[in-house]
């Protein structure tokens, strides 16, 4: 899952990063630095139930981290804000890769949350709405949330699913009597 989720982070390519695991977390990221460049990339995540999420979650903060190192106006624009709401929106509107469970800082009404695939494409949309909208209002991640929870008000697009997908045998229970 991880080699896969790296693939959507070009910037992390050349990167040596530590992985480890955590109890207590979802997952966690650090950047160590040494003499003010990068010493250490380490994730640690959680294995049981891990997400797609959790790990393009990580790998985002530590963009975060490698950007507060080489801050410059001309790139100031381009970089991922830190904090975990922006964390979680950058993740989300990355990849679909990352859409296979509901963001844990952002807020999300329930129905969202329980019915995540339903709302996963939709959510994701609005979060690269957010980022385009980040530069000229300065209350984009209200915005978003506010669209969200807009979304549990309208009835669900489920995702259309193609016939045939599953296979289907007849069911049949036959008892001999003896």
């Amino acid at each position: 899952m991880i080699a896969r989720a790296l693939q959507c982070f070009p910037e992390l390519a050349d990167a040596m990063i530590t992985v480890g695991y955590t109890r207590k977390h979802l997952g966690s990221a650090t950047v160590v630095y040494q003499k003010k460049l990068v010493a250490r990339l380490i994730i640690r995540l959680r294995i049981r139930k891990l997400t797609f999420q959790t790990i393009g979650h990580e790998l985002t903060h530590l963009i975060q981290g490698l950007a507060r190192g080489r801050r410059s106006n001309a790139r100031e624009r381009e970089r991922i804000p830190s904090g975990e709401k922006q964390c979680d929106i950058w993740t989300l509107a990355r990849d679909p890769l990352f859409g296979d469970d509901p963001p844990t800082y952002l807020k999300v009404p329930r129905l969202v949350r329980e019915q995540w695939p339903d709302y996963a494409a939709r959510v994701r949309a609005l979060c690269r709405a957010a980022i385009e909208r980040r530069p000229s209002h300065r209350f984009y991640i209200r915005w978003l949330e506010n669209e969200i929870a807009e979304l549990a008000r309208q009835k669900p697009a489920r995702p259309e699913r193609s016939a045939g997908t599953q296979l289907e045998l007849p069911f049949s229970m036959s008892y001999e009597q003896n």
